[in-house]
């Protein structure tokens, strides 16, 4: 019921915008000559306050949109060598034309003045140089400054709070969606404006046809072709450190191309790079992030919640290139090659201590434990990728092949310190060396054609994907994983091996016929998808050279199969205001689980409509309200289902069935909704969007797992829950440019509750808030700052139990640059991180400080950096469970005191 309680109110919500006014007519001199690129304003009357705008075309028409609860509003226009007017009109939609009169005026000086941000149509344009500092060197260097803009830690960037869909250079898509390697690498002085393209559809043929809710961002250089790139070498000490990044870009008309290679010892994983941060249209097909398949893992440790150059011991080696070339004399042909190789060496420890209180679900006696993790993180990877399109308005193509390969290593040294047993007052101490080898190899085929027939639209789509992963892993010796005596099958041996191995074979095949009426376009589709998956598994131990299986029990060789036709009608309608999706899938799941060892199986079927609607308006020129609302179902995947027991971790048995209670299938109901509200003033540099969303999930079955603060094991039981999200969130931002300043506020609330069975059943509420707060000022020319920080606010509940916990934190990260001379800049850094609960708080400080040097004939900098200047060891943090009554202390290992050397530079 409260979800159709909210789902109506925010229908209402939507409908609200609707209640809107348009002035309209055409614009003519004295002599009757249209003119253009005047600018119309509706302002409240008597407080020269712009609620709408609009520019006349080339004809002289003009078209202004807004919404007031006044009876009168102010109508003025402006234009070049023609006199102003200002006309008070009433409240309602109506067609005005307007003769201008003449007004040449004699210009003694012209002060030419780039506007900050300007609007026309879709596509915002920010002028670069209005944003950048001293200190900036990179294009995502002055993106984080730029109001409406965000750029993540990942590199992905963001706009309104929504990820773009494209990233564009001179127009031409290079990257594919990684454009992690050029937002990074991309010199500022090469380019001359950023713009971003609201509601953007990047398939030509159905712009126009089928809405988008992305925005992509196309970033425009100064040259038309542009030999760049930008380079760095540095080296440290304590211990011995060094870093390279070679990244020279060439952008031409008809080519373009990067390359990439980045290494370095001193924290800093550039091979994140190589990550798809977007993923385009459904249209262009199906693209992904490709990952192994994990089925087993050591235990590991703990990652801090700092930046990540403070703590990450790496040792890496990254390399990619990507190329684009238009092969015919057809421009709307091209043809992108991109490969990638990754060689990583990562350290990492800590220590826990965790604390369970008596009445504890895991420990019902109470008792502390205390683990010592280090860990080896080792990976080769590569990647190939070959994309051939055509987007036309005449005509779309598009087929991606896609080669994926990885060969992992992980090594684990745990120590644990377990509680007394047998009334003795001295601790058991259980050590365990582990490592785990998965090898995984993935191809993936992608193909998407849109033709015109007659009046319609055709489209057929094709996607085929082969994954095969490998996993073992070696427990030594086998005694660890029963240290509580959970597990006296490990005792006859000194080793255990755990292997792992599946295979996964997915087909996707689509075709669908779009039909035109107006404004509006439907589109009846039929497709077919096809998953084939197999897994075995077996338990081995050794007390030598040779090993010998536990047997039946924990060995696993089994099938899901999964066979789903579908029907779909897509309605979509595209106006210059109002932009409706509604897409109504009735999809058939035939699904299969055999266990071949045992002989079992289970078979469902099962017929379900699974909507989805997505609505936006544009008003008053600066407002846009979206609505969006879905449902879907899930009758689980590949590894919901198996009998035999795997040890998925040194800790834990997984059994995904249990004897004592009736085999079922899954099946579980997702239900969402949400609306937000936008608005983007170019005219006073404004951006804000509040947010809200609302999510439902019901089950049927819940996952158990028994233990006791050290082993646990996993099965499923039959029980119907229900799991609930509610979010709501506002972020403001403004830049100031007499004071040369961004500035934005966030603030985030989240309401969950949810079920989990640990040993019993467990009812949890949790909310939390998130407040944020960013600026950067270039007001003085000696100084330079940018600031964040955010503060964090959580109450969980165990409304099984009735106990209640308050947890509270924050962070800050400063970035101040001086420059007391020409050429010359001073950098003070400063990161602080606070976590608190139960009256017991940790703080975490660190500081850095640079010097550079920049040679502006050849622009080269160079820099010296002392990092974390007061050589701080370790990152504590606490965290309390009222669910389980436990308290939990990290002490994270983190990089040392440490100075580097680098010399930058730019290619051309």
């Amino acid at each position: 019921m409260k979800f159709y309680a909210s789902l109506l109110l925010t229908f209402l919500f939507s409908v609200i915008g609707f209640a809107q006014t348009t002035v309209s007519g055409r614009i003519t001199d004295s002599d009757g000559q249209p003119v253009p690129s005047a600018s119309v304003t509706i302002e409240e009357q008597g407080k020269d306050a712009i609620m709408a705008f609009s520019i006349s075309n080339s004809k002289g028409e003009y078209k202004v949109t807004f919404t007031s609860p006044e009876p009168n509003v102010d109508l003025k226009i402006k234009a070049f060598n023609q006199k102003p007017v200002l006309k008070s009109i009433k409240n309602t939609t109506q067609n005005l034309n307007f003769s201008l009169e003449s007004d040449a005026t004699e210009i003694k000086e012209v002060k030419l003045k780039t506007k900050l941000i300007t609007k026309k149509g879709d596509t915002i344009s920010y002028d670069l140089k209005a944003f950048e500092s001293k200190a900036d060197r990179t294009l995502a260097d002055v993106l984080k400054k730029i109001p409406g803009i965000e750029v993540n830690g990942d590199g992905s960037v963001l706009y309104q709070g929504e990820p773009i869909n494209k990233f564009y250079v001179n127009g031409k898509d290079l990257m594919e969606g990684g454009y992690g390697t050029v937002n990074n690498s991309l010199p500022k002085d090469a380019v001359q404006k950023v713009e971003v393209m609201e509601n953007h559809q990047p398939v030509k043929i159905l712009q126009d046809k089928v809405p988008s809710e992305n925005a992509g961002l196309n970033v425009v250089l100064k040259k038309s072709v542009t030999m760049t790139g930008r380079g760095e070498v540095g080296v440290g000490m304590d211990p011995l450190l060094w870093n390279v990044k070679l990244t020279p870009m060439f952008f031409g008309q008809k080519n373009q191309w990067v390359v990439n290679y980045k290494a370095n010892n001193n924290g800093e994983s550039v091979e994140n790079e190589g990550n798809l941060l977007s993923f385009g249209n459904r249209w262009e097909g199906r693209r992904g992030q490709a990952s192994p398949k994990s089925w087993l893992r050591v235990e590991t440790a703990n990652v801090p919640d700092v930046p990540e150059k403070r703590y990450l011991m790496n040792n890496v080696h990254f390399f990619s290139a990507n190329v684009l070339t238009t092969p015919f004399k057809s421009k709307d042909w091209e043809l992108k090659a991109s490969a990638s190789y990754t060689n990583n060496a990562i350290e990492r420890t800590d220590s826990k201590t965790e604390i369970y209180e008596p009445g504890s679900s895991i420990v019902p006696s109470g008792g502390t434990y205390v683990s010592e993790s280090a860990n080896h993180f080792y990976t080769n990877a590569s990647k190939g990728e070959l994309i051939f399109t055509k987007n036309a308005k005449k005509g779309f193509f598009k087929n991606t092949t896609t080669w994926n390969g990885s060969w992992n290593d992980t090594n684990a040294t745990i120590n644990n310190f377990l509680p007394p047993v047998g009334g003795s007052s001295t601790p058991i101490n259980k050590f365990g060396n582990q490592f785990l080898d998965s090898p995984s190899g993935i191809f993936q085929n992608s193909l998407s054609t849109i033709l015109p027939w007659k009046e319609k639209l055709f489209n057929v789509m094709s996607y085929v994907s082969y994954q095969k992963d490998r996993q073992a892993m070696d427990i030594l010796p086998a005694s660890y994983v029963n240290a509580n005596g959970n597990f006296p099958e490990a005792n006859q041996f000194e080793k255990l091996r755990q292997n792992a191995s599946s295979e996964t074979f997915t087909a996707n095949h689509s075709a669908s016929v779009g039909f035109s009426y107006k404004k509006w376009t439907f589109t009846p589709e039929m497709g077919l998808n096809l998953n084939f998956n197999n897994l075995e598994s077996l338990l081995t131990g050794s007390n030598g050279m040779n090993y010998i299986g536990l047997g039946q029990s924990f060995q696993n060789d089994t099938e899901w199969n999964e066979i789903q036709p579908y029907t779909q009608l897509g309605v979509n309608f595209k106006s210059n205001s109002f932009n409706l999706s509604l897409n109504l899938p009735f999809n058939f799941y035939d699904i299969t689980y055999r266990d071949n060892l045992r002989n079992n199986s289970l078979h469902k079927t099962k017929s379900v409509l699974e909507p989805s609607l997505f609505a936006s308006l544009d008003f008053a020129s600066f407002f846009k309200i979206w609505a969006f609302a879905s449902q879907n179902n899930d009758f689980g995947n590949f590894g919901f289902l198996y009998e035999g027991k795997m040890l998925t971790s040194p800790l834990g048995i997984t059994q995904r069935y249990s004897y004592e209670s009736p085999m079922i299938m899954p099946e579980y109901r997702n239900s969402n909704l949400g609306s937000r509200l936008e608005y983007r003033n170019p005219l006073n540099n404004l951006f804000f969007n509040v947010r809200y969303g609302y999510s439902v999930n019901k089950r049927n079955l819940i996952e158990k797992f028994s233990g006791d603060g050290f082993n646990s094991s996993l099965t499923l039981l039959a029980l119907e829950n229900t799991s609930e999200t509610q979010t709501e969130s506002a972020e403001i931002g403004k830049y100031f440019p007499k004071f040369k300043t961004n500035a934005s506020v966030s603030f985030s609330n989240a309401d969950s509750k949810s079920f989990s069975f640990f040993n019993q059943l467990q009812e949890s509420k949790i909310n939390r808030q998130n407040m944020g707060v960013k600026f950067n000022n270039t007001y003085f020319s000696w100084l330079s700052v940018d600031y964040s920080a955010t503060l964090n606010w959580a109450t969980q509940k165990n409304a099984s139990q009735n106990t209640e916990n308050k947890t509270s934190g924050w962070n800050h990260n400063l970035a101040a640059y001086i420059y007391p001379l020409e050429n010359h800049t001073i950098g003070f850094f400063w990161d602080e991180i606070n976590t608190k609960s139960r009256n017991q708080s940790f703080n975490n400080a660190f500081y850095d400080l640079s010097y550079q040097y920049t040679w502006a004939k050849k622009k080269i900098d160079f820099e010296i950096k002392w990092l974390n200047i007061a050589n701080t060891k370790v990152f504590e943090r606490i965290t309390y469970d009222p669910q389980f009554l436990l308290t939990t202390v990290n002490s994270i290992r983190i990089r040392p005191s440490q100075v580097m050397f680098t010399v930058k530079f730019n290619f051309k």
